[in-house]
């Protein structure tokens, strides 16, 4: 869990990108949001979904980089959303206490 987070703290993405992504993410709702990237079926665990997330975000981060055609920003703000809802999940998962 701790390498996965530590891989968000090191993201550097443009601003105007985690600006937006951190508005939605005070909105996010992990059914709604999760299954539109991840599909349906059952949600994983916070820690498999934030993996996914982070090689679903590389591969747009890639296509921006290109100036790829078939970049869409709007899909990159989602990404980016999820993974910040899923990781406050993990955080405040980690701050629960063990009983």
């Amino acid at each position: 869990m701790k390498d996965t987070l530590n891989t968000l703290a090191t993201l550097r993405r443009p601003r105007i990108l985690i600006r937006a992504a951190r508005i939605g993410a005070a909105e996010y709702r992990r059914d709604a949001h999760l299954r539109r990237h991840l599909g349906y079926g059952p949600l994983p665990r916070p820690e498999a979904a934030l993996g996914a997330l982070v090689k679903m975000e590389a591969a747009l981060e890639t296509q921006r980089r290109q100036d790829s055609a078939g970049y869409v920003a709007s899909r990159h703000v989602d990404i980016l959303i999820a993974m910040m809802g899923e990781a406050r999940i993990l955080r405040a998962a980690a701050l629960q206490p063990v009983t």
